[in-house]
């Protein structure tokens, strides 16, 4: 561990930077790091614990404490987006060529995307100017990430050697199983969730009410072309998404609505 006021000086170089939000020591992280190491360096700043469904959070209201576990790996006691800022702007000695984030314990689909925070961390990346991936591994236990950690490193190639289009970054779904279970990989658009009982009500032992969030069973639109449909088809599913939220298709029924003022 360092002195809180200085950080390791390292040579620099071009580097593949790895973070989550799963937490610090995940297997997926790991078999992550495993698998980009024959690409390039890999630097390692993830939370220290787990950080799901935290979405684009920046902690702005206490100071974040930032803990070298290992040669190029840091944890923070903060949110994803706080380890990209971190990264990119206090620990590593140049910009990463490329940032990875996940692989995620479970899948980010369709809606999905606006709580997670490993996609979040991507998308922090890509407002500092570096290209990103964010990459899920579909299931809820047992999980085998080889499939998920081989194609994460062949895409991760494929972007450092040509780049991503302006302000947008990759949100990648593998489906569960070995690879040779995976018929291949399309490009998709984001997908629809149905929700429905999310909240699940009990009572303490003091008579006192409390909730759990997610608790119903979640379902999806069915839709061709989807994140949804690619997955449930045997596929990986590629996403690209867009940091402009702006709805164009919109601006000119909306511009009927508005009057003059003042």
């Amino acid at each position: 561990m360092f002195a809180e006021t200085t950080l390791p000086c390292y040579v620099a170089v071009v580097a593949i930077l790895v973070s989550n939000d799963d937490g610090i020591a995940a297997a997926g992280l790991q078999a992550l790091v495993e698998a980009l190491q024959s690409l390039d360096e890999v630097w390692v700043v993830a939370p220290d614990r787990n950080q799901s469904a935290v979405s684009h959070a920046l902690t702005l209201h206490r100071p974040l404490r930032i803990e070298q576990v290992g040669e190029r790996r840091f944890s923070v006691d903060g949110t994803p987006t706080d380890c990209i800022n971190l990264a990119l702007n206090a620990v590593m000695p140049e910009r990463p060529r490329l940032v990875v984030s996940g692989i995620n314990h479970g899948a980010n689909l369709g809606d999905d995307v606006t709580y997670s925070g490993t996609v979040s961390a991507a998308m922090e990346a890509t407002l500092l100017g570096v290209p990103a991936i964010a990459v899920s591994l579909v299931g809820t236990d047992r999980f085998d990430f080889t499939a998920a950690a081989e194609f994460s490193r062949a895409l991760a190639a494929r972007v450092m050697a040509h780049g991503l289009p302006p302000d947008t970054l990759l949100n990648v779904n593998v489906p569960a199983g070995p690879p040779r279970a995976i018929k291949g990989y399309l490009l998709t658009r984001q997908g629809k969730r149905r929700y429905s009982d999310v909240i699940v009500e009990k009572v303490d032992p003091r008579g006192k009410k409390y909730y759990w969030i997610g608790g119903g069973e979640l379902n999806y639109v069915a839709a061709e072309g989807t994140d949804f449909a690619a997955i449930h088809a045997g596929y990986i599913s590629i996403t690209p998404l867009h940091l402009d939220l702006t709805n164009y298709s919109s601006l000119q029924h909306l511009a009927k609505l508005l009057v003059p003022w003042p």
